[in-house]
């Protein structure tokens, strides 16, 4: 009918669930029977019946104990049956006992119960009725024989109830909480997995920003070099003034693509002056020590990035120096915030990165349509910039010398962007031979969808190249 607590968990033979459970039920079971085997014989012998059938009665009856974890209502009305013949006092008090200690409906346990108390009041009762009888001597009170009866069913029933209840009642309360302890062990380990998992993310993103940033920082002197050097090498002996003024121009640019090299590969290198951390030797300390140094790492890298776009060359030594040295303390997180507010490429500086493209002879028009609202946060107007200065980037290494056309314009909330290239002439600028890995347009649409923006690029109907963008101020 049902099962206890301690039968829910297989391992056991049949029904129960440890082999200790199955030696203690049996032991019961062979007392109750011999006890009811016991009591069967006085009551054969006052009913006047064959002895050895009440005996065989009452070994079936006390062995029905055995039963007690798999159907212990079943025992309950066992020793319910066998007590008109003053039999199984162990097998109702232990039959009690586990039906209480069981997930029984109470109504059901309640309703056991009183059929027992009252099937011991009534035994008890008419044999007090008798034993009195029988001593003429011996005359109590009308209430004496109920209180008695009364009281001797109440202490055959209720302690092993109240103690089944409350057994109940703690098993309960103790699996309840071993579920509760295993849900909150799997909850951690979960947890634990996407700790790791979010580091290993972070370190992916932390890749990709390095290598983005690398690439539309130093990409673009490297290529303007690379053109220069090619005009160099044209009219070094027909204009050798030119040819002056270029390598001037080359010199100039080599420095300062040194400098911002230096200056992100310092900032990268700033956490290894100190000394070795000790390694973590928990898997969580480990997850928790990732995730707490990839931001900062990020945060400097961009404080770093944005530094370096700068078109003033940074002198090797002096006070950039001693900050970048002295960003490795504990004020690191406050110096690189306000280099990153400090130094970071806005659109204002369009005229100097279109200045530079047309230094190196590529025809070049900016037009600026309004102006950048006070509520333009910087990550839009960095964004905006990187976008032309890649754009611009692409036009040298696929373009040279085709005329290119650079709109901006401030709209409300929002910032556009096109870049469109004509077709490169066939007598113009030969091919300096650029290197292209193919992330430039990868790397502008990562940018731009970062805040929510929307990015468009693709030949046009001339044979010349277009991008588009749209930077909104809040991210949609």
């Amino acid at each position: 009918m049902t099962e206890t607590g301690e039968n829910r968990a297989g391992g056991g033979p049949w029904w129960w669930s440890r082999p200790r459970s199955a030696v203690l039920d049996v032991v019961l079971a062979a007392i109750s029977a011999a006890e009811c085997a016991l009591q069967g014989m006085g009551f054969a012998h006052q009913a006047g019946i064959p002895s050895v059938f009440a005996i065989v009665l009452g070994i079936v009856a006390g062995s029905t104990l055995v039963l007690r974890r798999r159907w212990p209502i079943a025992v309950v009305l066992v020793s319910v049956a066998v007590s008109p013949a003053e039999m199984g006092v162990t097998l109702g008090v232990v039959g009690l006992y586990t039906l209480a200690a069981t997930e029984v409906p109470r109504r059901i346990t309640a309703l056991l119960a009183g059929m027992s108390a009252m099937g011991m009041m009534v035994i008890t009762t008419i044999r007090l009725e008798a034993d009195i009888g029988q001593d003429p001597d011996f005359n109590p009170s009308s209430w004496f024989v109920p209180l008695v009866a009364f009281l001797m069913s109440l202490g055959m029933t209720a302690p092993p109830v109240l103690l089944g209840l409350y057994i109940g009642a703690r098993r309960r309360l103790v699996e309840s909480l071993t579920e509760r302890a295993d849900g909150l062990e799997r909850e951690l380990s979960l947890l634990a997995d996407r700790a790791e998992e979010r580091a290993e993310w972070a370190r992916n993103e932390e890749r990709t920003r390095i290598a983005r940033e690398m690439h539309d920082v130093v990409a673009h002197r490297v290529s303007l070099m690379v053109v220069h050097a090619a005009a160099l090498q044209a009219v070094a002996l027909k204009d050798p003034e030119k040819a002056s003024r270029n390598a001037a121009l080359v010199g100039d640019m080599g420095r300062q693509a040194l400098n911002e090299l230096r200056t992100m590969l310092g900032v990268l290198r700033a956490g290894e002056g100190g000394e070795p951390e000790k390694k973590s030797k928990g898997k969580s300390k480990q997850v928790a020590a990732e995730t707490e140094e990839v931001p900062s790492r990020l945060a400097e890298f961009a404080a770093a990035a944005a530094a370096s776009a700068s078109t003033v060359p940074v002198p090797e030594t002096g006070p950039a120096s001693e900050a970048a040295g002295a960003s490795t303390g504990g004020g690191r997180v406050s110096l690189v915030r306000r280099v990153r507010d400090e130094s970071a490429p806005t659109l204002a500086e369009l005229d100097a990165l279109v200045g530079q493209s047309r230094a190196a002879g590529m025809a070049v028009e900016l037009n600026v349509e309004g102006e950048p609202g006070e509520e333009c946060p910087p990550p839009v107007e960095q964004t905006a910039y990187r976008v032309v200065q890649e754009a611009l980037t692409n036009v040298h290494k696929h373009a040279a010398g085709a005329r290119t056309r650079v709109r901006v314009a401030h709209r409300e909330a929002e910032v556009a962007l096109q870049v469109e290239n004509e077709a490169a002439p066939v007598d113009g600028v030969a091919d300096a031979g650029l290197p292209s890995g193919g992330n430039g347009l990868v790397g502008m649409r990562e940018r731009v969808t970062a805040l929510g923006g929307g990015f468009v690029s693709g030949p046009t109907d001339a044979g010349g190249f277009r991008v588009s963008a749209v930077i909104p101020y809040v991210r949609r």
